[in-house]
């Protein structure tokens, strides 16, 4: 038992090697389980799933490292893809939709921010509050229907370059930035620092309340990019997209080696609990299995990957 538990946090101790391997079994066991799993169709379909998840995580990392969280990050996806398509729509502009969307997460994550830090609401409270009223502002906007949406977004979010989703080259891309960001910079820096220590950073000279704000306001941002993505691949944008959206970001963020406590996590982690997450939605697709156990399955790999970093913790108690 003794040696279980020690190998279980030597696990926790490399979370991406650690993920990494979960996500080798994973494919290894889909291959054999599966003839349809190795077509080159499966494998980017797989890839463009996971390109929205690990774009959002990406800003929620952030913002979770900053001893934060945002509930709302589903219905921000939701409410900015339905305000684009409905400008686009009504002023025959496609720039003036995709922009309006996108400060519309921007805008989600502000508001967020300062709920935090103005007005000293828990951010669990304040997102989950900030969850309901977009979702229900995207359903007012459009009575409960789609809107059609297409254009660039559609191209971004069901476009190939060279056969490879333009979401997924755009998800590396993305990723690589904020990775130099949080890793080589200043601000970054500072995020693990608050992260870490919230009253020594404080007497450090750190802006605690401006970096929280602008993590909040990132996750937004990435949310918006995240709705344009989603409903550009459906060519059409449902008040009610995104829902769910915030289980998936958060299992791939904590999967990933983001410390809920905060100061810890790194984006390859991220990165490759989004790749798992959307391997796993696919193995069920191909196994044929319920998609109610979809919902069970990300219950588990929460309580998983909080456990582990539960016993990382602990040992370091120790």
């Amino acid at each position: 038992m003794q040696q279980t538990l020690t190998f279980v946090r030597g696990l926790g101790r490399h979370r991406e090697a650690s993920v990494l391997a979960m996500l080798a079994i994973v494919a290894i066991y889909l291959s054999l389980a599966s003839d349809y799993f190795l077509e080159p169709r499966n494998l980017l379909n797989v890839g463009r799933q996971a390109s929205v998840v690990a774009i959002v995580a990406l800003g929620q990392a952030l913002v979770i490292i900053a001893r934060g969280i945002d509930l709302s990050v589903g219905s921000v996806i939701g409410l900015s893809a339905v305000v684009a398509a409905v400008l686009m729509r009504d002023t025959g502009s496609e720039t003036i939709g995709l922009v309006a969307g996108l400060l519309t997460g921007l805008a989600c994550g502000l508001v967020n921010g300062v709920l935090y830090t103005r007005f000293r609401i828990n951010p669990f409270i304040a997102t989950l509050g900030t969850l309901s009223i977009a979702r229900g502002i995207a359903l007012l906007m459009t009575g409960g229907i789609p809107v059609p949406f297409g254009g660039f977004a559609e191209f971004v979010g069901a476009g190939r370059i060279f056969d490879i989703p333009v979401s997924f080259l755009l998800m590396i891309a993305l990723a690589v930035v904020v990775h130099v960001f949080a890793s080589r910079t200043v601000v970054g820096r500072e995020i693990y620092a608050i992260g870490d220590n919230p009253k020594a950073s404080r007497l450090a000279g750190v802006n605690l309340r401006a970096i929280r704000v602008f993590v909040f306001a990132l996750c937004g941002l990435l949310a918006g990019l995240g709705g344009l993505i989603l409903a550009g691949n459906l060519a059409s944008a449902d008040p009610n997209l995104g829902m769910g959206y915030e289980l998936d970001v958060i299992a791939a963020v904590i999967l990933g080696g983001t410390a809920l406590s905060g100061g810890r996590g790194s984006i390859l982690g991220v990165v490759i609990g989004a790749l798992l997450m959307a391997l796993l939605n696919n193995a069920f697709v191909l196994l044929g299995i319920s998609a109610y156990w979809q919902v069970v399955t990300k219950g588990l790999v929460i309580i998983f990957a909080v456990g582990l970093d539960g016993l990382q913790r602990g040992g370091d108690d120790d």
